[in-house]
C-alpha cells in the first residue's frame, strides 16, 4: 500500500490510523470504542463489529435500531483465500405474511407505502443477523458482546445534536400520537446536545436477553441459539405481537393504520449466507451484496466507468464529476427497473454487469447532463418504470407528509446544519490480525418513523416503503419477499487478496458516496483518509427509495469546497447544481489491510465518526 505515504503530504483531518494489531471504523466513537475493546480482548473482527453494532443501537437511535436491519459483506479466513473467503449475510427482514397488494389497496393505498407508523414493518433482521454472524464466525458469548450496549443504554451516553433536533421535530407526534414514544424520550422535556440519555427499557430487554441465553446452558451456541430464540419467538416476539394485535398508529398519511407483522412472521425467519455478487475493476475485486440491495448499482458504475481514462480526466475535476454522475442516472434507472428480491423473480444480473451491456449503455453518457430515467435492456426486453417512478420522474407529487408524523428517509431535512450534516444509518469496518475483515450497515428501526413498541425500547421499521405497489416488478410487494434496501456496504479484494472493507450511510446515496472514495484511493492514488475527506457529490435525479419517493432530475450537489471553474462547469453542461456545506456530504468510513499493516480512515462530517486501531 506504497500510496498510503504520498511524496507530498496533504492535509487530512485526522491522521489514516496504521498498525498491526486491528482497526475499527465507525460512525460514532463510542461504537468504534467498544469494538476496540472486543478486539483487546482477545475477539476476532465479527465478535467487534457484533458489539459494536450494538453500541449503535443504543447511541444512535434515530438512525438505526433492534427493529431495524443489517446487511453484511465480510471476509472469514477460514472459509479460503481470495474470492472464497467472502460470504454476505442478507440482514434484510422480508415483508409479512398478511403484505399483499390487495391488503393495501383495501386500504386505500395503490402507489406508495406510507414510510411511516406501523404498514411498513417488515421483520426485524438486525439482532438475527448479528447473532448469526457471531455464531457462524465469532468466538465470543452473548454477553460479551452485549454488555457495552446494554451499558450505555442503562447508565446513559452522551445525546447526539442531530437526535436531539429529532426528537424535538417529533415531540408533539409522540405527545398526542405515540405516546410509548414520548415515555422513552420525553421523560425529562427533550433531551439537549450532550445531555446523558438512558433508555432503561432498552437495557432491561438486553438484560433479559443474555440472561435468557445463559439459562441454556454453558455451551457458545447455546446461548446465541437462546438469545435467538427470545427475541423472534419468545418475550420480545410476544410482545411486539401483542402490541401489534390491537395498535392503531397515526402515520405519514394523516391517518390511523394497524401494521401487518405477526408474531408467526418473526418466527418464521433467520438471517442467511448469501455469496457476494463481485465485478473486477483494474486489479480489485468489488464484492456487494445481491439485487436485493442496492449493492450492484456500484458495480454497474464502475463498468461503465472502466472504458474511460478517469485518471487523465483528473480527481474532481468537471470531466469526472461529469462522468460519474451520468453513469450514476444509467446504473440507477436499471435499480428501478429490474432490482428486487432474487428468491421471487429473475433479475438479469448477468446481463446488467456484462462487459458488453456496459459498453451499450456508456454510449449514452453525452457532453449534456442527461435529463430522462433510461434503464435498458440487459435480458434483450427494454426495461420498464414502476408506477411510483414513472409519477416522481413527472414531477408529480406523491402522498404528502402529514404535519409533524415523520416522513420515511430520516436524513433529518432542515434541522440539520452543515458543521452537523445529515444521516439516516449507520456504518461499521474492522480489520483484525488474524486477516478477518468486516463492512456492516446497519439502518431501520429509527425513532421517528415507528413508535416505541411498550416496555420494549424500541421501535419497529419501516423498510417495507421500499417496496412498488405496482405489480410486475421485482420490487413489487408480496409477502415473504424482501424490500429492495438502500443498505450498500462494501468490500474489495486487491489482486486476488482480501484488502479493504468501506461504506457509509446515505440512502440513495451510498453507492454514490462510496464510489467516489473508492476512485479516489483506487484510481487517484490516495489515501483512506485523504479518500474520504476530498470534496463529495452526489445526484439526486433518480425517485428516491423512500416515501415520498420524489426526483431531482438533473440535480446534482456538490461540496462548497469544489472549485468555482469546476461549479460554473457542471453547470454549462445542464447540470442543476446546489453548493452545499463544505463537510455535509457523505460519512465514509473504511479499513485495509496491505503487506504488514493495516489502515482504517474515518469520516469528519457530522463530527461523530471515528477510527480506533494499533
Amino acid at each position: 500500500m506504497s500510496e498510503t505515504v504520498p511524496s507530498t503530504p496533504t492535509f487530512t483531518t485526522r491522521p489514516q490510523l496504521a498498525g498491526t494489531f486491528g482497526m475499527v471504523a465507525s460512525t460514532h466513537w463510542l461504537a468504534s470504542a467498544a469494538g476496540m475493546s472486543v478486539l483487546e480482548k482477545g475477539g476476532n473482527a465479527f465478535d467487534a463489529a457484533v458489539a459494536a453494532g450494538f453500541v449503535l443501537q443504543v447511541v444512535e437511535p434515530h438512525l438505526n435500531g433492534p427493529g431495524g436491519e443489517v446487511p453484511v459483506v465480510a471476509y472469514d479466513t477460514r472459509l479460503g483465500d481470495g474470492r472464497s473467503g467472502v460470504f454476505v449475510l442478507d440482514g434484510q427482514g422480508p415483508a409479512p405474511a398478511g403484505a399483499t397488494l390487495a391488503a393495501y389497496a383495501d386500504l386505500g393505498l395503490v402507489d406508495l407505502v406510507p414510510g411511516s407508523g406501523l404498514l411498513a414493518a417488515v421483520v426485524p433482521a438486525a439482532f438475527g443477523t448479528w447473532m448469526r454472524l457471531l455464531e457462524q464466525h465469532g468466538t465470543m458469548r452473548p454477553r460479551d458482546v452485549l454488555e457495552y450496549a446494554i451499558g450505555y443504554a442503562r447508565d446513559g451516553y452522551p445525546m447526539l445534536p442531530t437526535a436531539s433536533s429529532q426528537i424535538e421535530s417529533m415531540a408533539d407526534t409522540f405527545r398526542e400520537h405515540w405516546p410509548s414514544s414520548a415515555e422513552v424520550y420525553l421523560g425529562n422535556g427533550v433531551p439537549g446536545p450532550g445531555q446523558r440519555f438512558a433508555n432503561p427499557a432498552l437495557a432491561e430487554t438486553y438484560s433479559r436477553v443474555v440472561a435468557e441465553a445463559e439459562a441454556a446452558g454453558s455451551s457458545r451456541e447455546a446461548q446465541i441459539e437462546a438469545a435467538r430464540r427470545a427475541f423472534y419467538e419468545g418475550f420480545v416476539a410476544e410482545t411486539i405481537a401483542a402490541y401489534l394485535e390491537h395498535a392503531e398508529v397515526m402515520d405519514v398519511t394523516g391517518e390511523r393504520h394497524r401494521g401487518l407483522l405477526t408474531g408467526a412472521d418473526l418466527a418464521a425467519w433467520r438471517a442467511s449466507t448469501e455469496q457476494p455478487v463481485t465485478l473486477d475493476f483494474r486489479g480489485f475485486t468489488v464484492c456487494k451484496t445481491g439485487p436485493w440491495g442496492q449493492g450492484p448499482v456500484f458495480l454497474q458504475q464502475l463498468a461503465l466507468l472502466d472504458g474511460l481514462d478517469l485518471a487523465a480526466m483528473g480527481a474532481g475535476s468537471a470531466d469526472f464529476i461529469h462522468a460519474v454522475t451520468e453513469s450514476t442516472k444509467l446504473a440507477m434507472a436499471d435499480r428501478e427497473a429490474w432490482y428486487g428480491d432474487p428468491r421471487f423473480s429473475e433479475v438479469p444480473l448477468a446481463g446488467l454487469l456484462s462487459a458488453e451491456y456496459a459498453a451499450q449503455r456508456r454510449a449514452l453518457i453525452g457532453a449534456q447532463s442527461s435529463g430522462e430515467l433510461i434503464p435498458g435492456a440487459p435480458a434483450g426486453a427494454p426495461g420498464a418504470l414502476p408506477g411510483y417512478a414513472l409519477a416522481a420522474f413527472a414531477g408529480h407529487g406523491a402522498n404528502g407528509a402529514a404535519g409533524g408524523i415523520g416522513i420515511g428517509e430520516p436524513t433529518m431535512a432542515g434541522i440539520s446544519s452543515p458543521q452537523l450534516g445529515t444521516g439516516d444509518t449507520c456504518h461499521l469496518d474492522v480489520a483484525d490480525r488474524f486477516g478477518n475483515l468486516v463492512s456492516a450497515t446497519p439502518s431501520g428501526g429509527w425513532l421517528q418513523s415507528s413508535p416505541v413498541v411498550p416496555g420494549l425500547g424500541f421501535c419497529l421499521g419501516s423498510r417495507g416503503q421500499m417496496f412498488a405497489l405496482t405489480a410486475g416488478f421485482a420490487s413489487s410487494l408480496a409477502p415473504g419477499r424482501r424490500p429492495r434496501t438502500t443498505l450498500s456496504p462494501s468490500l474489495a479484494l486487491r489482486d486476488g487478496e482480501p484488502y479493504m472493507a468501506f461504506g457509509t450511510p446515505g440512502g440513495d446515496q451510498q453507492d454514490q458516496w462510496t464510489l467516489g472514495v473508492f476512485l479516489n484511493h483506487a484510481v487517484f492514488g490516495m489515501n483512506l483518509q485523504e479518500a474520504i475527506d476530498f470534496p463529495a457529490f452526489h445526484t439526486d435525479h433518480m425517485p428516491s427509495s423512500f416515501y415520498p419517493r420524489a426526483a431531482e432530475p438533473r440535480s446534482l450537489a456538490v461540496e462548497s469546497r469544489t472549485s468555482e471553474q469546476v461549479i460554473a462547469d457542471l453547470r454549462a453542461r445542464g447540470h442543476e447544481v446546489s453548493v452545499r456545506g463544505p463537510w455535509s456530504l457523505g460519512r465514509v468510513s473504511a479499513v485495509a489491510r496491505s503487506g504488514d499493516f493495516l489502515y482504517a480512515g474515518a469520516n469528519p462530517r457530522g463530527m461523530q465518526g471515528y477510527a480506533a486501531g494499533r
